[in-house]
């Protein structure tokens, strides 16, 4: 049972890109999105710099093109996607739901209005390092903090404005050992997004979905969804609302996942389920060089 996934915000690393272009086909694909969106994705891809490619507007659409074009060159046919965050739009094309071209589309739209919403507060994220989740989901909510992302294995996020941040560094929960404020424009799943969920909303009601090909699990509550419909509304919600990755995890374990594909820029992800999935094989693509490897691994583990 094989699952393939894709990285959220944060896994863009400057010129990842790359030695993906020089596959067949692929820097003419990267062209017509390109064009497409109005976004130079080669440009930032091989030749941005690391603060070029955190800009929200920018990093989103290249990590969604960064995940179906490893997909594609991978040419896996997994019994399982899911995305974290915006790499959820990734897993939607992947299960069919909508086209690559669509899906470009939809996250240039949820970039810019993620970038345009965090604009309005100065807000920011952080990131909890040990403590036990409950101590500290709790704490965060007398702070007055959204634990905007609970990925599992002891790692979560928590977001806000930039002086329920500095509150949270100066008064951590009981056993977090550390408190690291990230390098990000916002505080993305909270109500603070309330103005890119409408925009989302708009951009998605041109789109006519088809149901997931395959199983596709949410991680607004780590439930597989059955229906496009659902899929995009998940999709238009989970901007405001947490990340529940730890639950898309658990879903894994209980659907009988072996191996674990994460599509470039991959790491993140196989990090996690290493720790939280023990006994599932995992495989991040950072390369092409990955590839082989990688369909060794779906041969052996992507059933029927």
């Amino acid at each position: 049972m094989l699952v393939l996934v894709a990285p959220g915000q944060g896994a863009q690393t400057p010129g990842f890109l790359t030695p993906w272009l020089d596959l067949p086909g692929a820097a003419d694909r990267i062209a017509a999105w390109s064009d497409a969106i109005g976004l130079d994705l080669a440009h930032y891809g091989t030749e941005a710099d690391a603060d070029a490619i955190r800009d929200t507007a920018v990093a989103q659409p290249l990590l969604v093109a960064a995940g179906l074009l490893s997909a594609a060159a991978l040419d896996a046919s997994p019994n399982v996607v899911a995305g974290h965050s915006v790499g959820e739009i990734t897993a939607a094309a992947l299960a069919g739901v909508i086209g690559d071209e669509a899906a470009l589309r939809l996250v240039r739209t949820r970039g810019l209005a993620m970038a345009e919403a965090a604009a309005v507060t100065e807000t920011g994220m952080a990131a909890l390092l040990g403590g036990d989740p409950d101590v500290s989901v709790a704490h965060l909510e007398k702070l007055g903090l959204t634990p905007a992302n609970v990925n599992g294995a002891g790692q979560i996020v928590a977001a806000g404005t930039a002086a329920q941040i500095a509150a949270l560094v100066e008064d951590a929960p009981e056993g977090v050992r550390r408190v690291v404020p990230l390098k990000v424009a916002g505080a993305f799943h909270t109500p603070h997004m309330a103005p890119a969920v409408d925009r989302l909303r708009e951009a998605a009601a041109a789109l006519t979905p088809a149901d997931p090909a395959v199983t596709y699990v949410s991680n607004a509550d780590g439930k597989a969804v059955a229906t496009g419909d659902e899929v995009i509304s998940r999709l238009v919600g989970q901007v405001a609302n947490p990340v529940r990755w730890d639950l898309c995890m658990e879903t894994f374990k209980e659907l009988g996942v072996t191996a674990l594909i994460e599509a470039c820029p991959g790491g993140t992800l196989t990090g996690l389920a290493k720790r939280a999935l023990p006994g599932v094989q995992t495989l991040a693509l950072k390369t092409p060089d990955d590839l082989d490897a990688a369909r060794a691994l779906i041969s052996e583990h992507a059933g029927a």
